[in-house]
């Protein structure tokens, strides 16, 4: 009897469902949130280096000012999503492992799909049986279940 681990995910939000094939439930065994995914981008992006910073310290050198149109390569909400797609990885990881389950179903937004999809460990991405690219973070566990059931 093989066990499927069902992973409905957003930026914020990431739910696990286990289930039996021909089972007619699954079974939400975890739920993990992410709290920074509901802050606003001024409460995360704490680090505000303005065009004259340290313009009247030691450190000053007089030259040129820096270039207003700075950006950085990761936004603050880009970070915590990073950060809480390595934690779901982690999970799944360490679930597999556990013998947790056999075949994984990843169903996440277009974006956070994007971004778990690099950090899944080789052999979690090798069970990945099914991705879907949708937000069904809302639904219940028998709403998923016909969900999946349609592709």
């Amino acid at each position: 009897m093989e066990i499927t681990m069902i992973l409905a995910a957003n930026s914020g939000r990431a739910r696990f469902f286990t289930g039996v094939e021909n089972a007619p439930q699954l079974e939400e065994i975890h739920d993990m949130v992410n709290e920074a995914a509901r802050q606003r981008a001024a409460d995360l992006d704490t680090d505000r280096i303005g065009p004259k910073s340290a313009g009247k310290s030691v450190h000053n050198t007089t030259g040129a000012l820096p270039n207003n149109t700075y950006q950085p390569a990761q936004t603050p909400a880009e970070h915590q999503a990073d950060k809480f797609a390595r934690d779901i990885c982690a999970y799944l990881l360490q679930s597999q492992r556990d013998g947790g389950y056999s075949k994984l179903a990843l169903i996440a937004t277009p974006q956070f799909l994007g971004v778990l999809r690099p950090l899944l460990d080789p052999q979690v991405r090798a069970i990945t049986q099914q991705e879907i690219n949708k937000d069904y973070t809302q639904l219940t566990a028998h709403e998923l279940r016909e969900q999946i059931a349609m592709r």
